[in-house]
């Protein structure tokens, strides 16, 4: 007669496990529940503020665009200030503060303001669902001649290829001096950072290189 087999000894690290419920296929982890007042009826203890300098090209569009941008945020509690003198803008909460996250949108916003995002394109980083990611690709090169031709295969003919990555990312991106610009889903952002970073580190034909970075990333 056989003699039965012998388990194979079990990890200590196991005997500590236990089911957890939030790890349950049917449960959207990356849904965005809506924000409601009565969740912080009180105001804040502490202010909290945010700053970026902005370049003397866009001091003029920020200047007009400026009365938008106090509409927007006064309707979210949070005040903004703009230092022409400095070139600055500064956000921060006031008591009507009531979402405590708002002043994390408000501070991505006065940056993508200062990457020549265009304030109506902006102001949409204020919905919950919309994220944005600055990228800098101004060190990924050092030779100057061939940072500029990497940056223009980016954009490609007529800005086509900067359209299909728009197109295939749902996002929307933008190519300004030595950084890149995206805002979107934050599954979108990163397919963009990948695609980025692919293009100004790597030679090559850049319809290849962005099909198999989104395809692995998407």
């Amino acid at each position: 007669m056989a003699a039965p087999a012998e388990e194979p000894p079990k990890k200590k690290q196991r005997n500590y496990r236990r089911d957890k419920p939030w790890d349950n296929p049917d449960i959207d982890h990356w849904k965005l529940e809506e924000w409601k007042d009565e969740y912080s009826p009180g105001a804040f203890v502490e202010e909290s503020s945010f700053a970026t300098l902005f370049p003397k090209y866009r001091e003029k569009y920020i200047r007009e665009a400026w009365p938008i941008v106090t509409r927007a945020l006064g309707k979210c509690g949070v005040a903004c200030e703009l230092n022409l003198i400095e070139g600055s803008m500064t956000v921060r909460t006031t008591r009507k503060t009531s979402d405590p996250y708002i002043i994390l949108k408000a501070r991505d916003l006065i940056k993508l303001l200062a990457r020549s995002i265009p304030v109506a394109q902006a102001l949409k980083i204020l919905d919950d669902g919309m994220h944005c990611d600055v990228i800098k690709i101004g060190g990924l090169v050092r030779n100057r001649d061939r940072f500029v031709r990497r940056r223009q295969r980016l954009v490609g003919p007529d800005g086509q290829t900067l359209k299909a990555l728009e197109l295939l990312t749902e996002c929307y991106v933008l190519v300004q001096g030595n950084t890149v610009a995206a805002m979107g889903s934050i599954k979108g952002l990163k397919a963009v950072r990948k695609v980025v970073e692919d293009c100004m580190k790597r030679c090559g034909n850049q319809t290849s290189q962005m099909r198999h970075s989104t395809r692995r990333c998407i």
